[in-house]
């Protein structure tokens, strides 16, 4: 999937997991520089678990409350407690083209989508739309800036180069579907606005948009399914060790690691990484 990078020949040691001190505005926050590193980012926060222990009702007497008097008036009922506040964010532009931050509203709403189905099913993967956007980012600037349709769907499907090994650094990657979904029955292409390989894509498809069908094509489909990819196996993005070996998944590199921390960052602060926060992937 992404790019199809081959796996490095050197090893990952534990103090490369990734070094972004550099990639972050200043008062930021240095990501995993080393396994104890911690997590500070947005994307990577941890949900703090509740211990509060459940009452047995079985093992209370239940004491019969004294019924008021004529001239007494019953207390009133208390007021429920307020939803939690979600934080929407800063406010991003809506278009590439416009501005560096710029994100569609309907990839906002995609990416936004994904992260819900996420904590109702997943929710000690911790994934957050931000995480998502910043694949998104990288992969096809946001569905070439949001040309879909209202449901999500591409008006023009993206197609990944052929994977037949004349692109220096990818794998020759054989047929694995007979064509259905990159159309070519010799060798694989990555599909979509978030770029699956067909095999991967048929091992975790999700339908994101609820019409019954996952489409690699369709940008609610397409962000939901990457959200499964990321957390399979059990990863927690709220560490920044497990969040790097799940966006490696995509494509082994810590140059496409950084790229995509430094977007979601971005997403998450309003603040736009300057150039050179951005490694080129080779």
């Amino acid at each position: 999937m992404g790019r199809h990078r081959k796996k490095s020949t050197s090893a990952l040691r534990r103090n490369s997991v990734i070094a972004l001190t550099g990639l972050l505005p200043a008062g930021g926050i240095a990501v995993a520089s080393s396994y104890a590193a911690g997590a500070d980012i947005p994307f990577l926060q941890t949900r703090a678990a509740s211990h509060e222990v459940p009452l047995d009702a079985s093992r209370v007497e239940a004491t019969p409350a004294a019924a008021p008097t004529s001239s007494e008036t019953p207390p009133p009922a208390p007021e429920p407690a307020p939803a939690p506040v979600v934080d929407p964010g800063p406010a991003l532009p809506e278009s590439v083209v416009a501005h560096p931050l710029g994100v569609p509203a309907v990839n906002v709403e995609a990416y936004r989508n994904a992260e819900r189905i996420l904590h109702e099913t997943l929710p000690g993967c911790n994934m957050s739309w931000s995480l998502l956007a910043g694949i998104g980012r990288v992969e096809s600037t946001h569905a070439n800036d949001g040309k879909v349709a209202p449901d999500g769907t591409l008006l023009e499907p993206i197609l990944g180069p052929r994977l037949d090994g004349s692109l220096a650094g990818n794998n020759v990657i054989y047929d694995t579907d007979g064509g259905e979904l990159d159309g070519d029955p010799v060798y694989d292409r990555a599909v979509g606005p978030m770029q699956f390989l067909p095999e991967t894509w048929k091992r975790y498809a999700t339908d994101g948009n609820g019409d019954g069908k996952a489409d690699p094509q369709n940008l609610f489909d397409s962000a939901a399914t990457t959200g499964k990819y990321l957390c399979d196996g059990g990863l927690n993005m709220a560490d920044p060790v497990q969040a790097t070996q799940a966006v490696l998944r995509y494509n082994n590199s810590m140059a496409y690691v950084a790229n995509v921390v430094a977007w979601s960052v971005a997403y998450s602060t309003g603040i736009a990484p300057a150039e050179g926060d951005l490694p080129r992937i080779h």
